[in-house]
């Protein structure tokens, strides 16, 4: 994403807007979000849901201020970093990288599968817009374009969509954006009127190859549906390039599941060697900050999940 993102650099800002906002971090949610900062900038991924660090609001107002300091320290590394709130979750975004995965899953070049757990056994789908809650799906998508899609090659992108652009931004239903504050971005209202639940919004922003779906009237069933089952858990993992005690240190850029009966652990899966290809692409342009990178895919029994 961006091409002259340095390690070290990079960290040491962290770290400085860290001491300037005086959060105060355990060593592995601080080691997170530098992960979640690098993943971000490199382009490895587009939106970071943030569940560490605190609780909703101080979560947001702490991500909030940490933000504005890295920006003022570093105007050009973290200048297209967002907070970004939808409901009671908070994400970190790169607001080209998201319009860029906008952009992508409404003109198709971004292959995603489904997994319609309203219904046991839980059912592959590749062609979502067949499926209502698909299409409502394409609608907050749509939405999302209303606030993200505007000149990707131009560096006022986004003067950024935490401002007059995003308050006035309009759907058929009224107002899209509705915060009160310009610090973040705030679009819980996309969920409104739509059946579309959080987890499987959450599928498509975090880049997940396969994305759960089920509506709000189905949570219980699809929990214990997916509870019941074995599952294909897939990690990506990356090494940061440097030279401290940690540098060999894998880390998880991401992970997702699959239910067993429905996959292959990866091997001979065309969707997950099409995303993998895709990771590698993405890491072949930083290798500078990652020094190496894989896909590791373990089976777990049934268990009880929380959607």
């Amino acid at each position: 994403m961006e091409d002259g993102v340095k390690l070290e650099e990079t960290l040491k800002m962290v770290e400085a807007s860290l001491s300037l906002c005086k959060w105060r971090l355990k060593a592995s949610s601080k080691r997170r979000l530098e992960t979640d900062i690098l993943a971000l900038c490199t382009g490895m991924r587009a939106v970071i849901m943030v569940d560490y660090g605190g609780r909703m609001p101080e979560l947001r107002e702490r991500l909030c201020s940490f933000l504005k300091f890295s920006q003022k320290v570093e105007s050009t590394i973290f200048e297209h970093l967002r907070v970004m709130v939808i409901e009671d979750m908070i994400y970190l975004i790169h607001v080209k990288g998201l319009a860029e995965l906008v952009k992508s899953s409404l003109n198709s070049e971004l292959k995603r599968y489904f997994v319609d757990i309203e219904q046991d056994p839980p059912k592959m789908i590749t062609e979502a817009e067949k499926s209502s809650l698909g299409r409502q799906l394409i609608s907050i998508q749509k939405l999302f374009s209303l606030v993200f899609l505007g000149d990707l090659t131009g560096t006022d992108t986004l003067k950024c969509y935490g401002t007059d652009s995003i308050a006035n931004a309009e759907s058929s239903d009224g107002k899209l954006f509705t915060s009160q504050s310009l610090d973040f971005i705030d679009l819980s209202s996309c969920m409104q009127n739509s059946e579309v639940t959080l987890p499987t919004l959450n599928g498509w922003l975090l880049g997940y190859p396969v994305v759960y779906l089920f509506g709000k009237e189905h949570i219980t069933d699809a929990i214990y549906h997916l509870s019941t089952k074995s599952i294909h858990l897939f990690e990506i993992l990356v090494c940061r390039n440097d030279n401290s005690s940690k540098g060999s240190l894998q880390e998880e850029l991401m992970s997702f599941s699959v239910p067993y009966e429905l996959s292959m652990g990866g091997r001979n899966e065309p969707w997950a060697e099409a995303f993998l290809a895709c990771i590698q692409t993405k890491w072949e342009r930083c290798r500078h900050v990652w020094v190496s990178l894989k896909m590791e895919v373990s089976g777990c029994g049934p268990q009880a999940m929380v959607l």
